[in-house]
């Protein structure tokens, strides 16, 4: 199985960045693609962003286009994702995610972490 863990969410600015990371475990991860959601108050869970493992290929939501960046470090096992103009529609508590097919992370993973929160204050 795959175990993921976030961190780096906190309260920010209007304007400003954060950098969220999961670390992942489990011996078969590194065939996985990841991924983050988001899930605002109120609000059902919504797709962030993806990255193929294996290719680095990235595939964005469209308000996440231009302001986040996902990463991954194959040696760590972690995937990051880089914040930039945060806005207050951003806040929500963010949940990393995974799945053996990359088509599953952005449309529904099948491994999910406990999620960390972003808070942006206007």
């Amino acid at each position: 199985q795959v175990q993921l863990a976030e961190s780096g969410g906190g309260l920010v600015q209007a304007g400003g960045s954060l950098r969220l990371s999961c670390a992942a475990s489990g011996r078969t991860f590194r065939s996985y693609a990841t991924g983050w959601f988001r899930q605002a108050p109120g609000k059902e869970r919504e797709f962030v962003a993806a990255i193929n493992w294996s290719t680095g290929a990235t595939y964005y939501t469209n308000s996440a286009k231009g302001r986040f960046t996902i990463s991954r470090d194959n040696a760590r096992d972690s995937v990051y994702l880089q914040m930039s103009s945060l806005r207050p529609e951003d806040t929500a508590v963010y949940y990393c995610v995974a799945d053996p097919s990359f088509r599953a992370v952005v449309l529904g993973p099948t491994y999910w972490g406990q999620g960390t929160q972003v808070t942006v204050s206007s």
